[in-house]
């Protein structure tokens, strides 16, 4: 359960805010409020994932702090928000990640790295990890092609089964009936509110953020990691085409298609984390919570140190440090992957089962417009 002190705190902020209704039009989480004259658990960890900590409500709100009512919307959903990561975390036993999450997806990620290193200095040799090797099949003269695929393979679909389990338990306790999940319009509608970062626009005018100037510098950073990230799994499964159909073994021509792909989805990558890790540095601390700023950081570091040591095998590829990179690069995938399930990543899983719960309301309140009508 999350804490009752944070669950507290989002109850009284609400109400107020619910009595208040100045921010109706700022995001989809007062609108969701307005629909409730009382929060219960399940409406609070709800709200809280449906909230983008676009900050625009914290500036316009005459109760924030100073005010002795002390209304922080943004940093109380985040607290309760960073309880539903560890709450919904499968295996439960494992939700101990989100706690000093810096040093455990560190340490993992060291692990990785090392455990490539010694395995293929075992089985491979040094003579052939720090060899230069050109042509095709270079990767793997370093790395067999079984000893990267299929480790790989085994913690993405964990990763992936870890997350649904944790979207499951989410859409249980928040909604209910799973039956509620066949509903192609709010699949439809909350697919658009994703992909197109709806929230983070505010008005036109972007968020307020960093500070309170509206900016839509961390909608920009955010376009270029997610589509950088597509761009980047588009080329991972046009490489496996390639390699399974056309049976052509890597690396592929620098003009090739995934090689264009993921060239040009890890810059994109690489700039838009170092971007949003810039905005973090510069943002107001006062509507933050600690916790999720320290997520955030973790899960950036992670995307950036996958994409430029990628980016960096490919400019070496054809020189002695290919192996060392390749490895390297291959341990930061592996940390990134059986971390991803404890990492900022969840708010993926968890705010567009937000966005697809209040699809449905909003399609059940116009119904029953219609019907009163």
């Amino acid at each position: 359960m999350p804490s009752s002190e944070h669950l507290k705190e989002a109850d009284r902020v609400m109400t107020i805010c619910n009595a208040c209704r100045y921010c109706a039009g700022f995001c989809a989480v007062f609108p969701a409020m307005e629909r409730r004259r009382t929060f219960d658990t399940k409406d609070l960890v709800y709200l809280s994932n449906l909230c983008f900590e676009c900050r625009a409500c914290f500036y316009a709100c005459q109760y924030a702090p100073p005010h002795e009512f002390a209304v922080n919307v943004p940093s109380a959903l985040s607290r309760l928000r960073a309880d539903t990561y560890a709450d919904y975390a499968w295996p439960r036993i494992l939700s101990g990640m989100y706690k000093n999450n810096a040093f455990l997806v560190g340490l993992v990620t060291t692990v990785c790295i090392v455990a490539a290193f010694v395995l293929t200095l075992v089985f491979q040799g040094s003579t052939t990890l720090f060899s230069a090797h050109q042509g095709a099949g270079a990767f793997y003269a370093v790395v067999p092609y079984g000893a990267m695929v299929f480790p790989a393979m085994v913690m993405f679909f964990y990763a992936i089964f870890a997350l649904l389990a944790g979207f499951v338990s989410f859409w249980r306790r928040t909604r209910g009936s799973l039956s509620d999940l066949v509903n192609l319009p709010a699949f439809a509608r909350a697919m658009k509110d994703a992909f197109g970062l709806q929230y983070m626009k505010g008005g036109g005018d972007g968020c307020n953020y960093p500070d309170e100037k509206f900016s839509k510098s961390r909608m920009w950073h955010h376009h270029l990691v997610f589509y950088g990230f597509l761009l980047d799994f588009g080329a991972t499964t046009t490489a496996a085409f390639y390699h399974h159909f056309m049976h052509w073994d890597a690396p592929y021509p620098y003009l090739s298609v995934p090689v264009v792909l993921g060239t040009v989805g890890g810059v994109m990558m690489c700039i838009g984390t170092v971007g949003l890790l810039y905005l973090k540095s510069k943002s107001d601390l006062e509507p933050s919570e600690e916790k999720m700023l320290s997520l955030d950081r973790t899960f950036l570091v992670m995307l950036f140190l996958t994409s430029f040591t990628g980016l960096l095998l490919l400019a070496l590829r054809e020189t002695a440090f290919m192996g060392t990179l390749l490895v390297i690069h291959l341990g930061v995938v592996a940390g990134l992957f059986l971390t991803l399930p404890y990492s900022k990543f969840a708010h993926a899983v968890y705010r567009y089962g937000a966005l697809i719960q209040n699809a449905i309301e909003i399609r059940e309140e116009e119904q029953s417009r219609v019907v009163l009508g």
